[in-house]
């Protein structure tokens, strides 16, 4: 993994990347971390790098000359690479472990542009950069601390950066849930004794208590994790239960009906929102809209499910091919058998976590069996780790990544997943 940081601040930045764990992966070969003056590439003599904002306003605007030939030598040097050009912004997408691990999965040459003053020139953004990243909702002075940050998360995924990927794979974020509590010698400290499943030895009772620990932590803590998370098992599920006092619901299916569109809107609308705070770009321009639901009920392939009469979420599924599917990069499971495809499977807010979304895709894989199909297709943003998550513990199997020739959103890319019967 190569990573170059454009900075107008390298001697604050290389010193950090230089150090402790990265420093030494640096020095076995394994990353290489790179800090470039950015004003070294500009067109005068003063080294300016910044101008007045057209229009008028406070400070000053980075100029997109200096920035895109630094971008130029820096992609020069690096040769030809799987490459994301990313601009460290707080208008960007929320930076997650999901970021970081599709980040370290799909590329081996990471720019990270920091900006400063009052930002950059919009046009070097348009043309440059492929996506843009924020620590959070708060602005800082530069970005250097976001890229130092990126880098670091990115870096120790690395094979042989860490000792073993247990060292990151039981941590905060990486399943959707916080770590369980830690604990050292000696066993009382202070009249605070280390719990006792964890003096004892026996592997699988420790290993059922972290666990649950990482669920009721993750509750109390982070309770929008909490809600966004997938039982993994039927213990987790039990344990889920317990712990907000809900039990698994009873649902009723049928297809929609036209009449049903303002119920399908509403599940839609909920949906896009809550993908929105994810940080997700996906449903977020206006689709599904009134004509797609429409559509998806006048052809039969729309299920509405409900409970006690109220609209609790819908799911399609259609036979005819997809055209975008055939363009995957990469390669379907089952070629060009015949298959069923899933759609705008979508939950609201007060069913989430309660079972309904594997009913949902249980109907959809049941109708398609019972059809004659020997697989189902289904794509998804690849920022979407909810869906990513129950389409992996369903059995679906990632084939690739897909482009949607028709979507009006600003990422158009989908992760292709199929379940074969």
């Amino acid at each position: 993994m190569r990573i170059d940081i454009l900075t107008l601040f390298p001697e604050a930045v290389q010193p950090m990347m230089d150090a402790s764990i990265l420093g030494r992966a640096a020095k076995k070969g394994l990353i290489e971390i790179n800090c470039v003056q950015i004003r070294d590439f500009t067109d005068n003599k003063q080294q300016q790098v910044d101008d007045y904002p057209y229009g008028g306003g406070w400070g000053c605007v980075m100029m997109a000359q200096p920035l895109k030939s630094c971008l130029d030598w820096v992609t020069a040097q690096a040769g030809p690479r799987k490459r994301r050009v990313i601009y460290m912004s707080p208008q960007g997408a929320r930076f997650d472990q999901g970021h970081a691990r599709r980040l370290v999965s799909e590329y081996d040459h990471l720019v990270l542009v920091c900006g400063h003053y009052e930002g950059v020139d919009e046009r070097f953004i348009e043309a440059c950069c492929d996506e843009e990243l924020s620590l959070g909702d708060f602005v800082l002075t530069g970005g250097e601390i976001p890229a130092m940050a990126i880098a670091d998360s990115v870096c120790r995924m690395v094979p042989g950066v860490l000792s073993d990927p247990a060292c990151y794979m039981g941590e905060s974020h990486w399943d959707g849930l916080l770590e369980y509590p830690q604990y050292t010698r000696p066993d009382v400290w202070e009249g605070l004794a280390v719990p006792e499943v964890l003096r004892e030895g026996k592997h699988r009772e420790i290993e059922a208590w972290r666990r649950e620990q990482q669920l009721i932590r993750t509750q109390e803590r982070r309770p929008d994790m909490f809600a966004a998370y997938v039982p993994q098992t039927a213990e987790e599920q039990r344990i889920v239960d317990r712990l907000t006092g809900r039990e698994k619901l009873t649902y009723d299916c049928r297809p929609a009906a036209e009449s049903d569109v303002e119920a399908l809107l509403a599940i839609a609308a909920e949906a896009s929102e809550y993908l929105r705070q994810c940080g997700v770009d996906q449903w977020q321009g206006g689709f599904p809209d009134r004509e797609t639901l429409l559509g998806d009920a006048a052809a039969g392939g729309c299920w509405l499910f409900t409970h006690d009469g109220a609209p609790a979420g819908m799911i399609c599924l259609y036979t005819a091919p997809e055209p975008d599917y055939d363009a995957i990069d990469g390669a379907w499971r089952t070629g060009g058998a015949p298959y069923a495809t899933i759609h705008r499977a979508a939950v609201k807010a007060a069913y989430r976590g309660r079972g309904l979304a594997d009913e949902m895709f249980q109907l959809c894989e049941d109708l398609a069996l019972g059809r004659g199909y020997g697989s189902v297709r289904v794509d998804t943003h690849p920022d979407n780790q909810v869906m990513r998550r129950l389409l992996e513990r369903r059995g679906y199997v990632l084939c690739g990544q897909i482009v949607l020739s028709r979507s009006t959103e600003p990422d158009p890319r989908r992760l292709g997943y199929e379940k074969v019967f």
